[in-house]
């Protein structure tokens, strides 16, 4: 009898163990990324590349390199360019945009312009989080 109350219990623990995570998943998986948006030819941007990487994903960031010249790449995030800067006259090099979602219904929560320093990087970027929590 204790065999069968057992096993009746896992069975039930199990299944709304598996419901929890489908909605945990469907609902919670919102992805928060840094969008660099570079050229091949700026040399700023080149600069950048030896450490930006690395310390968005320090931060528990998605990284994700956009160059202007990666046509595809390029439309698969226009769109969020395109929000934060209509006609893109007053961009910096690099443009790095961190948002919530970004293959999804995005939310822009701030961005970093221009060449830093990699100590002065990682602080703007920490100071957008803030802002955004």
């Amino acid at each position: 009898m204790r065999g069968v109350l057992f096993t009746q219990f896992y069975a039930s623990w199990r299944s709304n163990l598996l419901r929890w995570k489908q909605y945990s998943n469907r609902n919670f998986s919102m992805t928060r990324a840094v969008i660099k948006f570079s050229s091949e030819d700026c040399g700023i941007c080149h600069k950048m590349s030896f450490y930006d990487q690395k310390v968005i994903e320090e931060l528990g960031l998605q990284f994700v390199d956009v160059k202007m010249q990666d046509t595809a790449t390029y439309r698969k995030y226009r769109k969020i360019l395109l929000t934060q800067y209509p006609d893109k006259a007053d961009m910096g090099w690099p443009t790095y945009i961190i948002c919530d979602s970004p293959e999804e219904d995005f939310k822009i929560l701030g961005e970093v312009k221009g060449g830093h320093p990699k100590g002065e990087f990682r602080s703007r970027l920490q100071a957008v989080l803030a802002e955004s929590n």
